[in-house]
């Protein structure tokens, strides 16, 4: 047995993996990775592996990116860690500042958490708590969207839709008000994106005509379902979804964590909702969003969850009033999070990253192209740099292949023998690639889904 085989025995042997049947390993190879390169993955072995996922989403500007390294080394040298009740620090106050100056006009505060679905918590419970707070205590249910995907934490996995983890946890959950999804894949013949979205935008009112003087809030993956199977929908239902929440008086919660920084070709998709009217700008302001996992270009735990002065004010009261906001987690706000968030904003302050992110999107867009024909593929979906196939058994009736075919596994593991990282979402194959992915690891990428899909639908 060589060293990297032996390593992987000892890692068998003790540790229990995320999103993982871990009996799968006796036949799915587990990559010991040494090291990361800009978009490359360098295993114990030599092997190199295209990152095309950007490690579940989380890097933007590529692996070990001097910038962001050096700015953590520094900050580790001064301050690594101090409590965040009652303390304050440099990094997270200019972090802050940052943030709201970057964020859709009217969010005024930034309440820290260290990940995705501790975001989502955070904006859960104060929403609850501040309709608690003014004497609406009856307020305590929520609206999500089918095929929505907030988080694996109670309270986040609550308002989900992901058939398995809602199966298996069910017990523990407080029960949502589901609300269909504007997700284009479900246009009726003739029917265009557009047209589902005010179509799901007229379900809404329905519900919220029933149910506003009960619901909290509503949340939302703005323009991207993201572990829903990327499924994607037309910014006109951001618009709506925003008047819809304004007349019936609901908190509008944007779970920008996977889409936010960059992935759908503005900073946060919420800017890409049309203008209600004539003359008015474009983009909406949630109540609340939920930032995390690129907004420390993938070095560092840290999430952000921003919010508007009257959500603040609704807590702002005597200590004997009761009101205040009751969540904490040792690690808030941490300096060294905070220094790496920084040093991500100043590449996109100092460099055009997003006018490079379109147009690798166009050029990602012309590649995949010519998949949209292949006979088991049902949609090549694409927004901003986050770009996914679905597999179906049968193209024109879009039957889905049997879940335990695992066609979405064996295109993966086809992938792997072309030295790329995929992590399918079932029979949907995607790519998430990092903002310094070039094109000829465009094509290496495309390349390897091409061969990946005539392998699984065999």
């Amino acid at each position: 047995m060589n060293s990297v085989d032996d390593f992987i025995r000892r890692d068998l042997a003790a540790i229990w993996h995320p999103c993982t049947q871990m009996h799968d390993h006796e036949t799915v190879p587990m990559l010991a990775i040494a090291r990361g390169e800009g978009a490359w993955l360098i295993g114990m072995d030599g092997q190199r592996y295209l990152d095309a996922i950007s490690s579940w989403w989380t890097n933007l500007f590529g692996h070990a990116e001097p910038r962001i390294a050096a700015a953590i080394a520094a900050q580790a040298q001064t301050l690594e860690q101090v409590i965040f009740a009652g303390f304050t620090h440099a990094p997270a106050v200019e972090l802050a500042e940052r943030l709201l100056a970057l964020a859709p006009p009217g969010l005024a505060r930034v309440f820290y958490a260290d990940n995705g679905s501790s975001a989502v918590e955070v904006a859960l419970k104060m929403s609850f708590h501040y309709w608690r707070n003014q004497g609406h205590g009856e307020r305590r249910r929520f609206i999500a969207l089918s095929g929505g995907y907030h988080g694996e934490t109670l309270g986040a996995l609550a308002v989900s839709d992901t058939g398995l983890y809602r199966e298996a946890y069910a017990p523990l959950l407080m029960q949502r008000i589901v609300a269909p999804s504007p997700d284009a894949y479900e246009a009726a013949p003739g029917e265009s994106a557009e047209q589902v979205a005010l179509r799901r935008l007229d379900d809404l009112h329905v519900l919220l005509e029933r149910h506003a003087h009960e619901v909290c809030a509503l949340i939302v993956e703005p323009l991207v379902q993201c572990a829903g199977g990327m499924r994607m929908y037309h910014p006109r239902y951001l618009s709506g979804l925003r008047a819809l929440c304004d007349r019936f008086d609901v908190h509008l919660i944007a779970d920008e964590i996977a889409v936010g920084f960059g992935r759908t070709g503005t900073l946060f998709a919420c800017e890409q909702a049309p203008p209600p009217h004539a003359g008015a700008a474009p983009g909406i302001t949630p109540d609340f969003m939920c930032l995390s996992k690129g907004l420390t270009g993938g070095f560092m735990p840290l999430a952000a969850v921003l919010t508007t002065q009257r959500v603040y004010d609704a807590f702002y009261a005597e200590y004997s009033a009761g009101k205040a906001f009751l969540h904490s987690h040792s690690y808030t706000g941490n300096p060294l999070a905070c220094r790496a968030a920084l040093a991500t904003l100043d590449i996109f302050r100092d460099e055009p990253v997003l006018q490079r992110n379109r147009t690798l999107a166009a050029y990602v867009a012309a590649r995949l192209a010519p998949l949209v024909d292949h006979p088991h593929v049902a949609e090549v979906r694409q927004t901003g740099l986050i770009a996914a196939v679905e597999l179906v058994a049968d193209k024109r009736t879009r039957t889905p292949f049997p879940a335990h075919e695992r066609r979405g596994l064996r295109a993966r593991l086809d992938a792997l023998t072309h030295g790329v990282v995929l992590r399918p979402l079932g029979e949907v194959i995607y790519t998430m690639p990092p903002y310094c992915i070039t094109p000829g690891e465009i094509d290496r990428i495309v390349d390897a889904i091409a061969s990946g899909i005539d392998v699984a639908c065999r």
